[in-house]
């Protein structure tokens, strides 16, 4: 399958694995990669070492493309890009602020770039700075998510008829209908995070994705929307959390309590960021299987939408 993303990521699907902090790294993405998607390393809670060595682990387990993800903000950024270029890294993308910081170096070395946006004048900022595609990241999608809450299913196709570049979504999308819905809607490629959580390479506790295979279709919340609003898994600690902002508690009083419960091991209380479609996931699988399953129920599906749409002789 070819298309500007695949010729953007080097890639055999236009499936990218999503930036997961402490979770995207080595061994899951060169898992993703060698399933023919592209594999990312999220460079955010990295130290510059552990970047290296992360991608360098990669490298051993995969001979096909993988990136890192550099979310503009942090003050390490223009270090992880740089480990990055020396590592031979090819293709990039970005999020958490304007690409423009780096698009001097990231063109100076030849690399390529996608920048994660959720609406359209950032889109129409990322295109003017440069960048080679953009990632339409819906509502829906787990982690730290847009303060405007805009769906992926109308984020895409307005992302689509304002850009010239390519667009891959994120956030919403599990399986084979959800690539064949986006891809309707003109996004050339998606992101996916969630659904590569609940595979036996996640290096995430067996709490949390029996947590993910149990969610129903409202097993997730925001929480922090006075701060960084990011989507999680219901839990007590969770709720605690959306009672106290509802109940007018700081920013800082909130960033203690999450940070206190980010890093527990209480499966009531540890913050999992996931997307909408952990109410979807019923099984936890390898990365092949995932992808796998992907490809093959999106290409069942377009063939009898096809023949849905066909015209009668």
């Amino acid at each position: 399958m070819k298309n500007r993303v695949t010729e953007i990521t080097g890639s055999t699907y236009p499936i990218i694995l999503g930036a997961m902090r402490l979770i995207s790294l080595g061994e899951m993405a060169a898992a993703v990669s060698n399933s023919g998607g592209f594999g990312l390393i999220g460079a955010s809670g990295l130290t510059s070492d552990r970047l290296r060595c992360e991608i360098r682990k990669a490298r051993e387990l995969s001979s096909a493309p993988i990136g890192i993800n550099i979310p503009v903000y942090r003050p390490n950024a223009l270090e992880a890009l740089e480990i990055g270029i020396e590592e031979g890294i090819q293709t990039i993308t970005t999020s958490a602020g304007d690409p423009k910081k780096l698009m001097n170096r990231i063109k100076e070395a030849g690399l390529k770039v996608l920048h994660k946006c959720s609406t359209v004048a950032m889109g129409k900022k990322a295109e003017e700075a440069g960048v080679d595609g953009v990632i339409a990241s819906g509502t829906e999608a787990g982690g730290h998510v847009s303060r405007d809450e805009i769906s992926t299913l109308v984020l895409v196709p307005q992302m689509v008829d304002a850009l010239k570049i390519p667009v891959v979504a994120a956030g919403g999308v599990g399986d084979g209908r959800g690539l064949l819905a986006v891809m309707a809607l003109g996004a050339e490629g998606v992101e996916i995070g969630t659904r590569f959580l609940a595979t036996k390479e996640s290096p995430i506790p067996d709490f949390y994705k029996q947590h993910i295979l149990s969610a129903k279709s409202d097993g997730t919340l925001i929480i922090g929307r006075k701060a960084l609003p990011m989507r999680v898994l219901k839990n007590k600690g969770a709720e605690k959390i959306r009672e106290l902002e509802e109940q007018g508690a700081t920013k800082e009083e909130i960033n203690a309590l999450a940070d206190q419960f980010y890093s527990s091991d209480d499966p009531e209380h540890s913050l999992m960021p996931a997307g909408q479609i952990a109410g979807m996931i019923d099984k936890v699988l390898d990365v092949s299987g995932v992808i796998q399953s992907l490809m093959n129920e999106a290409i069942t599906l377009s063939a009898n939408v096809f023949n849905l749409f066909k015209e009668e002789p």
